[in-house]
């Protein structure tokens, strides 16, 4: 009986996708990315989990753990190209359920399929929030967002996935389950083992469950568009927000105009603001008391100050989706056919170096490209800039070409010079793994291998994800 024969006979035909069956599953969103598996094999429980695993260990076969495939850096697919041994998409799409909300611990327990909108309904029903959120909640899962440490708009307020995480169950790479679902909120009694997986990529195992906590709800929100003098007034603009409103700034997300004004034509809607501004910042409050007065003196506080020109305040729902439609959409992915020639970075500076960063970018664009769009927007308020260099005309693609690699050199080196990082939150996957070295000591990365080594000594994890390219 083949590997894969055997595997089906183990999970059913369910469990088991080849052929065109199993195409989607082998390129990533981006397109950027697509690789070949022998199969995409689909457990429906940890124990049929850790069978693939210990069947894959036995045979040499490596695994690539995947969740909803809304990955940006690759790595969710397989890689292209000669590989040392075949490969196996493992897909958590069948562990997708919601096992238990616990109000009174204020935690959730997950399969690693379960989207990230599934958690927010079912924590919302027990009148608690699960608090990440991002664009593509309704198809990104919990295992995908634990293995890129994922962020998205709340990360000022909340933190990262990493601080939502209070225990995982994993598969190890010998087909062994460690169950660290332990909903406890202080435990000095060791090495806290779930920090391994998380951020991993499935590189030292997979994440069949995760124990996550949960927050109270806060059914008094408001989001307001402001523009604003310039990105140097923006330190400023955080700081008096924090002083004024505490801890109840959830979001403060940066939107440039040429985005803005591109999205609007695109869907078809009205500028929420029409004063004209370079930037935006785009912000919301969330509390369990009422925030419209504290938000308008903000604004108000803000607009003396000289660092806010004008604002539009969502007093309705309506209003409210539109803003955060206009956000969701904020991609080039979406607004410029030429997107795919462009360079894309999901980089994060210290925020009180954020505006100098970005000008440098553009200098660093003005003379290598000066006909191409630079073009940044995202999570400032946690310091992470989704940043693009793109040509906007047919005309522009092949002279951008021209000087792509070394316009990514460029930027890449300035973002280590400002002591950044090239992934903010989406991994380092395939994309960056020949880019990455640069950014860590190597002491920092000889760590690194010798836990790989210790939890996968075969080398069956995901592999050519996460660690440096080369020796």
């Amino acid at each position: 009986m083949t590997f894969v024969a055997e595997l089906r006979s183990d999970l059913g035909p369910a469990g088991i996708l080849t052929g065109s069956d199993a195409a989607p599953y082998l390129t990533g969103q981006r397109g950027l990315f697509s690789g070949e598996a022998l199969a995409v094999v689909r457990p429906a429980s940890v124990d049929e989990t850790a069978r693939v695993v210990q069947a894959c260990a036995a045979y040499g076969v490596a695994i690539v753990p995947q969740g909803g495939n809304t990955g940006m850096s690759g790595g969710a697919v397989p890689t292209a190209g000669d590989t040392p041994m075949p490969t196996i998409v493992l897909s958590m799409s069948r562990m997708n359920r919601i096992v238990s909300v616990d109000p009174d611990r204020w935690t959730v327990t997950a399969e690693a399929g379960a989207t990230i909108g599934a958690l927010q309904q079912a924590a919302d029903a027990a009148n608690r929030q699960f608090a990440p959120d991002w664009g593509a909640r309704g198809t990104a899962t919990v295992g995908g967002a634990i293995a890129t440490n994922a962020g998205g708009n709340n990360v000022l307020r909340y933190g990262t996935m990493r601080d939502q995480v209070l225990g995982v169950e994993a598969v190890l790479a010998d087909g062994q389950v460690w169950d660290g679902l332990r909903a406890l909120r202080k435990d000095s009694s060791g090495y806290d083992l779930k920090h391994l997986f998380i951020g991993a990529e499935g590189t030292l195992g997979v994440v069949t469950r995760a124990l996550l906590r949960l927050h109270p709800a806060t059914p008094h929100t408001q989001s307001a568009l402001a523009a604003i003098s310039g990105l140097g007034s923006l330190m400023r603009l955080l700081e008096l927000a924090s002083a004024r409103c505490g801890g109840d700034v959830t979001a403060f997300e940066l939107v440039p105009d040429v985005g803005l004004a591109r999205v609007c034509e695109k869907l078809g809607l009205s500028r929420p603001l029409q004063t004209r501004a370079e930037f935006y910042v785009l912000l919301r409050l969330a509390s369990a008391e009422p925030v419209s007065e504290r938000l308008g003196a903000f604004l108000a506080e803000a607009s003396e100050r000289g660092w806010v020109t004008d604002a539009a305040v969502a007093v309705t729902e309506e209003h409210t989706e539109r803003l955060w439609t206009i956000r969701d959409e904020l991609s080039p992915m979406f607004l410029w056919a030429q997107h795919e020639h462009g360079l894309k970075f999901d980089n994060a500076v210290p925020i009180d170096r954020l505006s100098p960063y970005h000008d440098e970018v553009r200098r660093i664009a003005a003379e290598l490209a000066p006909g191409a769009l630079t073009y940044g927007f995202g999570h400032i308020g946690d310091g992470n800039i989704h940043l693009y260099v793109l040509p906007t005309s047919d005309d522009g693609v092949e002279p951008f070409r021209a000087v792509r690699d070394e316009l990514q050199e460029r930027i890449d080196e300035a973002t280590f010079r400002f002591g950044g990082t090239l992934s903010a939150e989406h991994g380092i996957g395939q994309l960056l793994q020949g880019r990455i070295r640069p950014q860590k000591p190597p002491v920092e990365w000889e760590l690194m291998r010798a836990v790989k080594d210790a939890l996968d000594p075969q080398g069956i994890m995901n592999p050519h994800k996460t660690l440096p390219a080369g020796p």
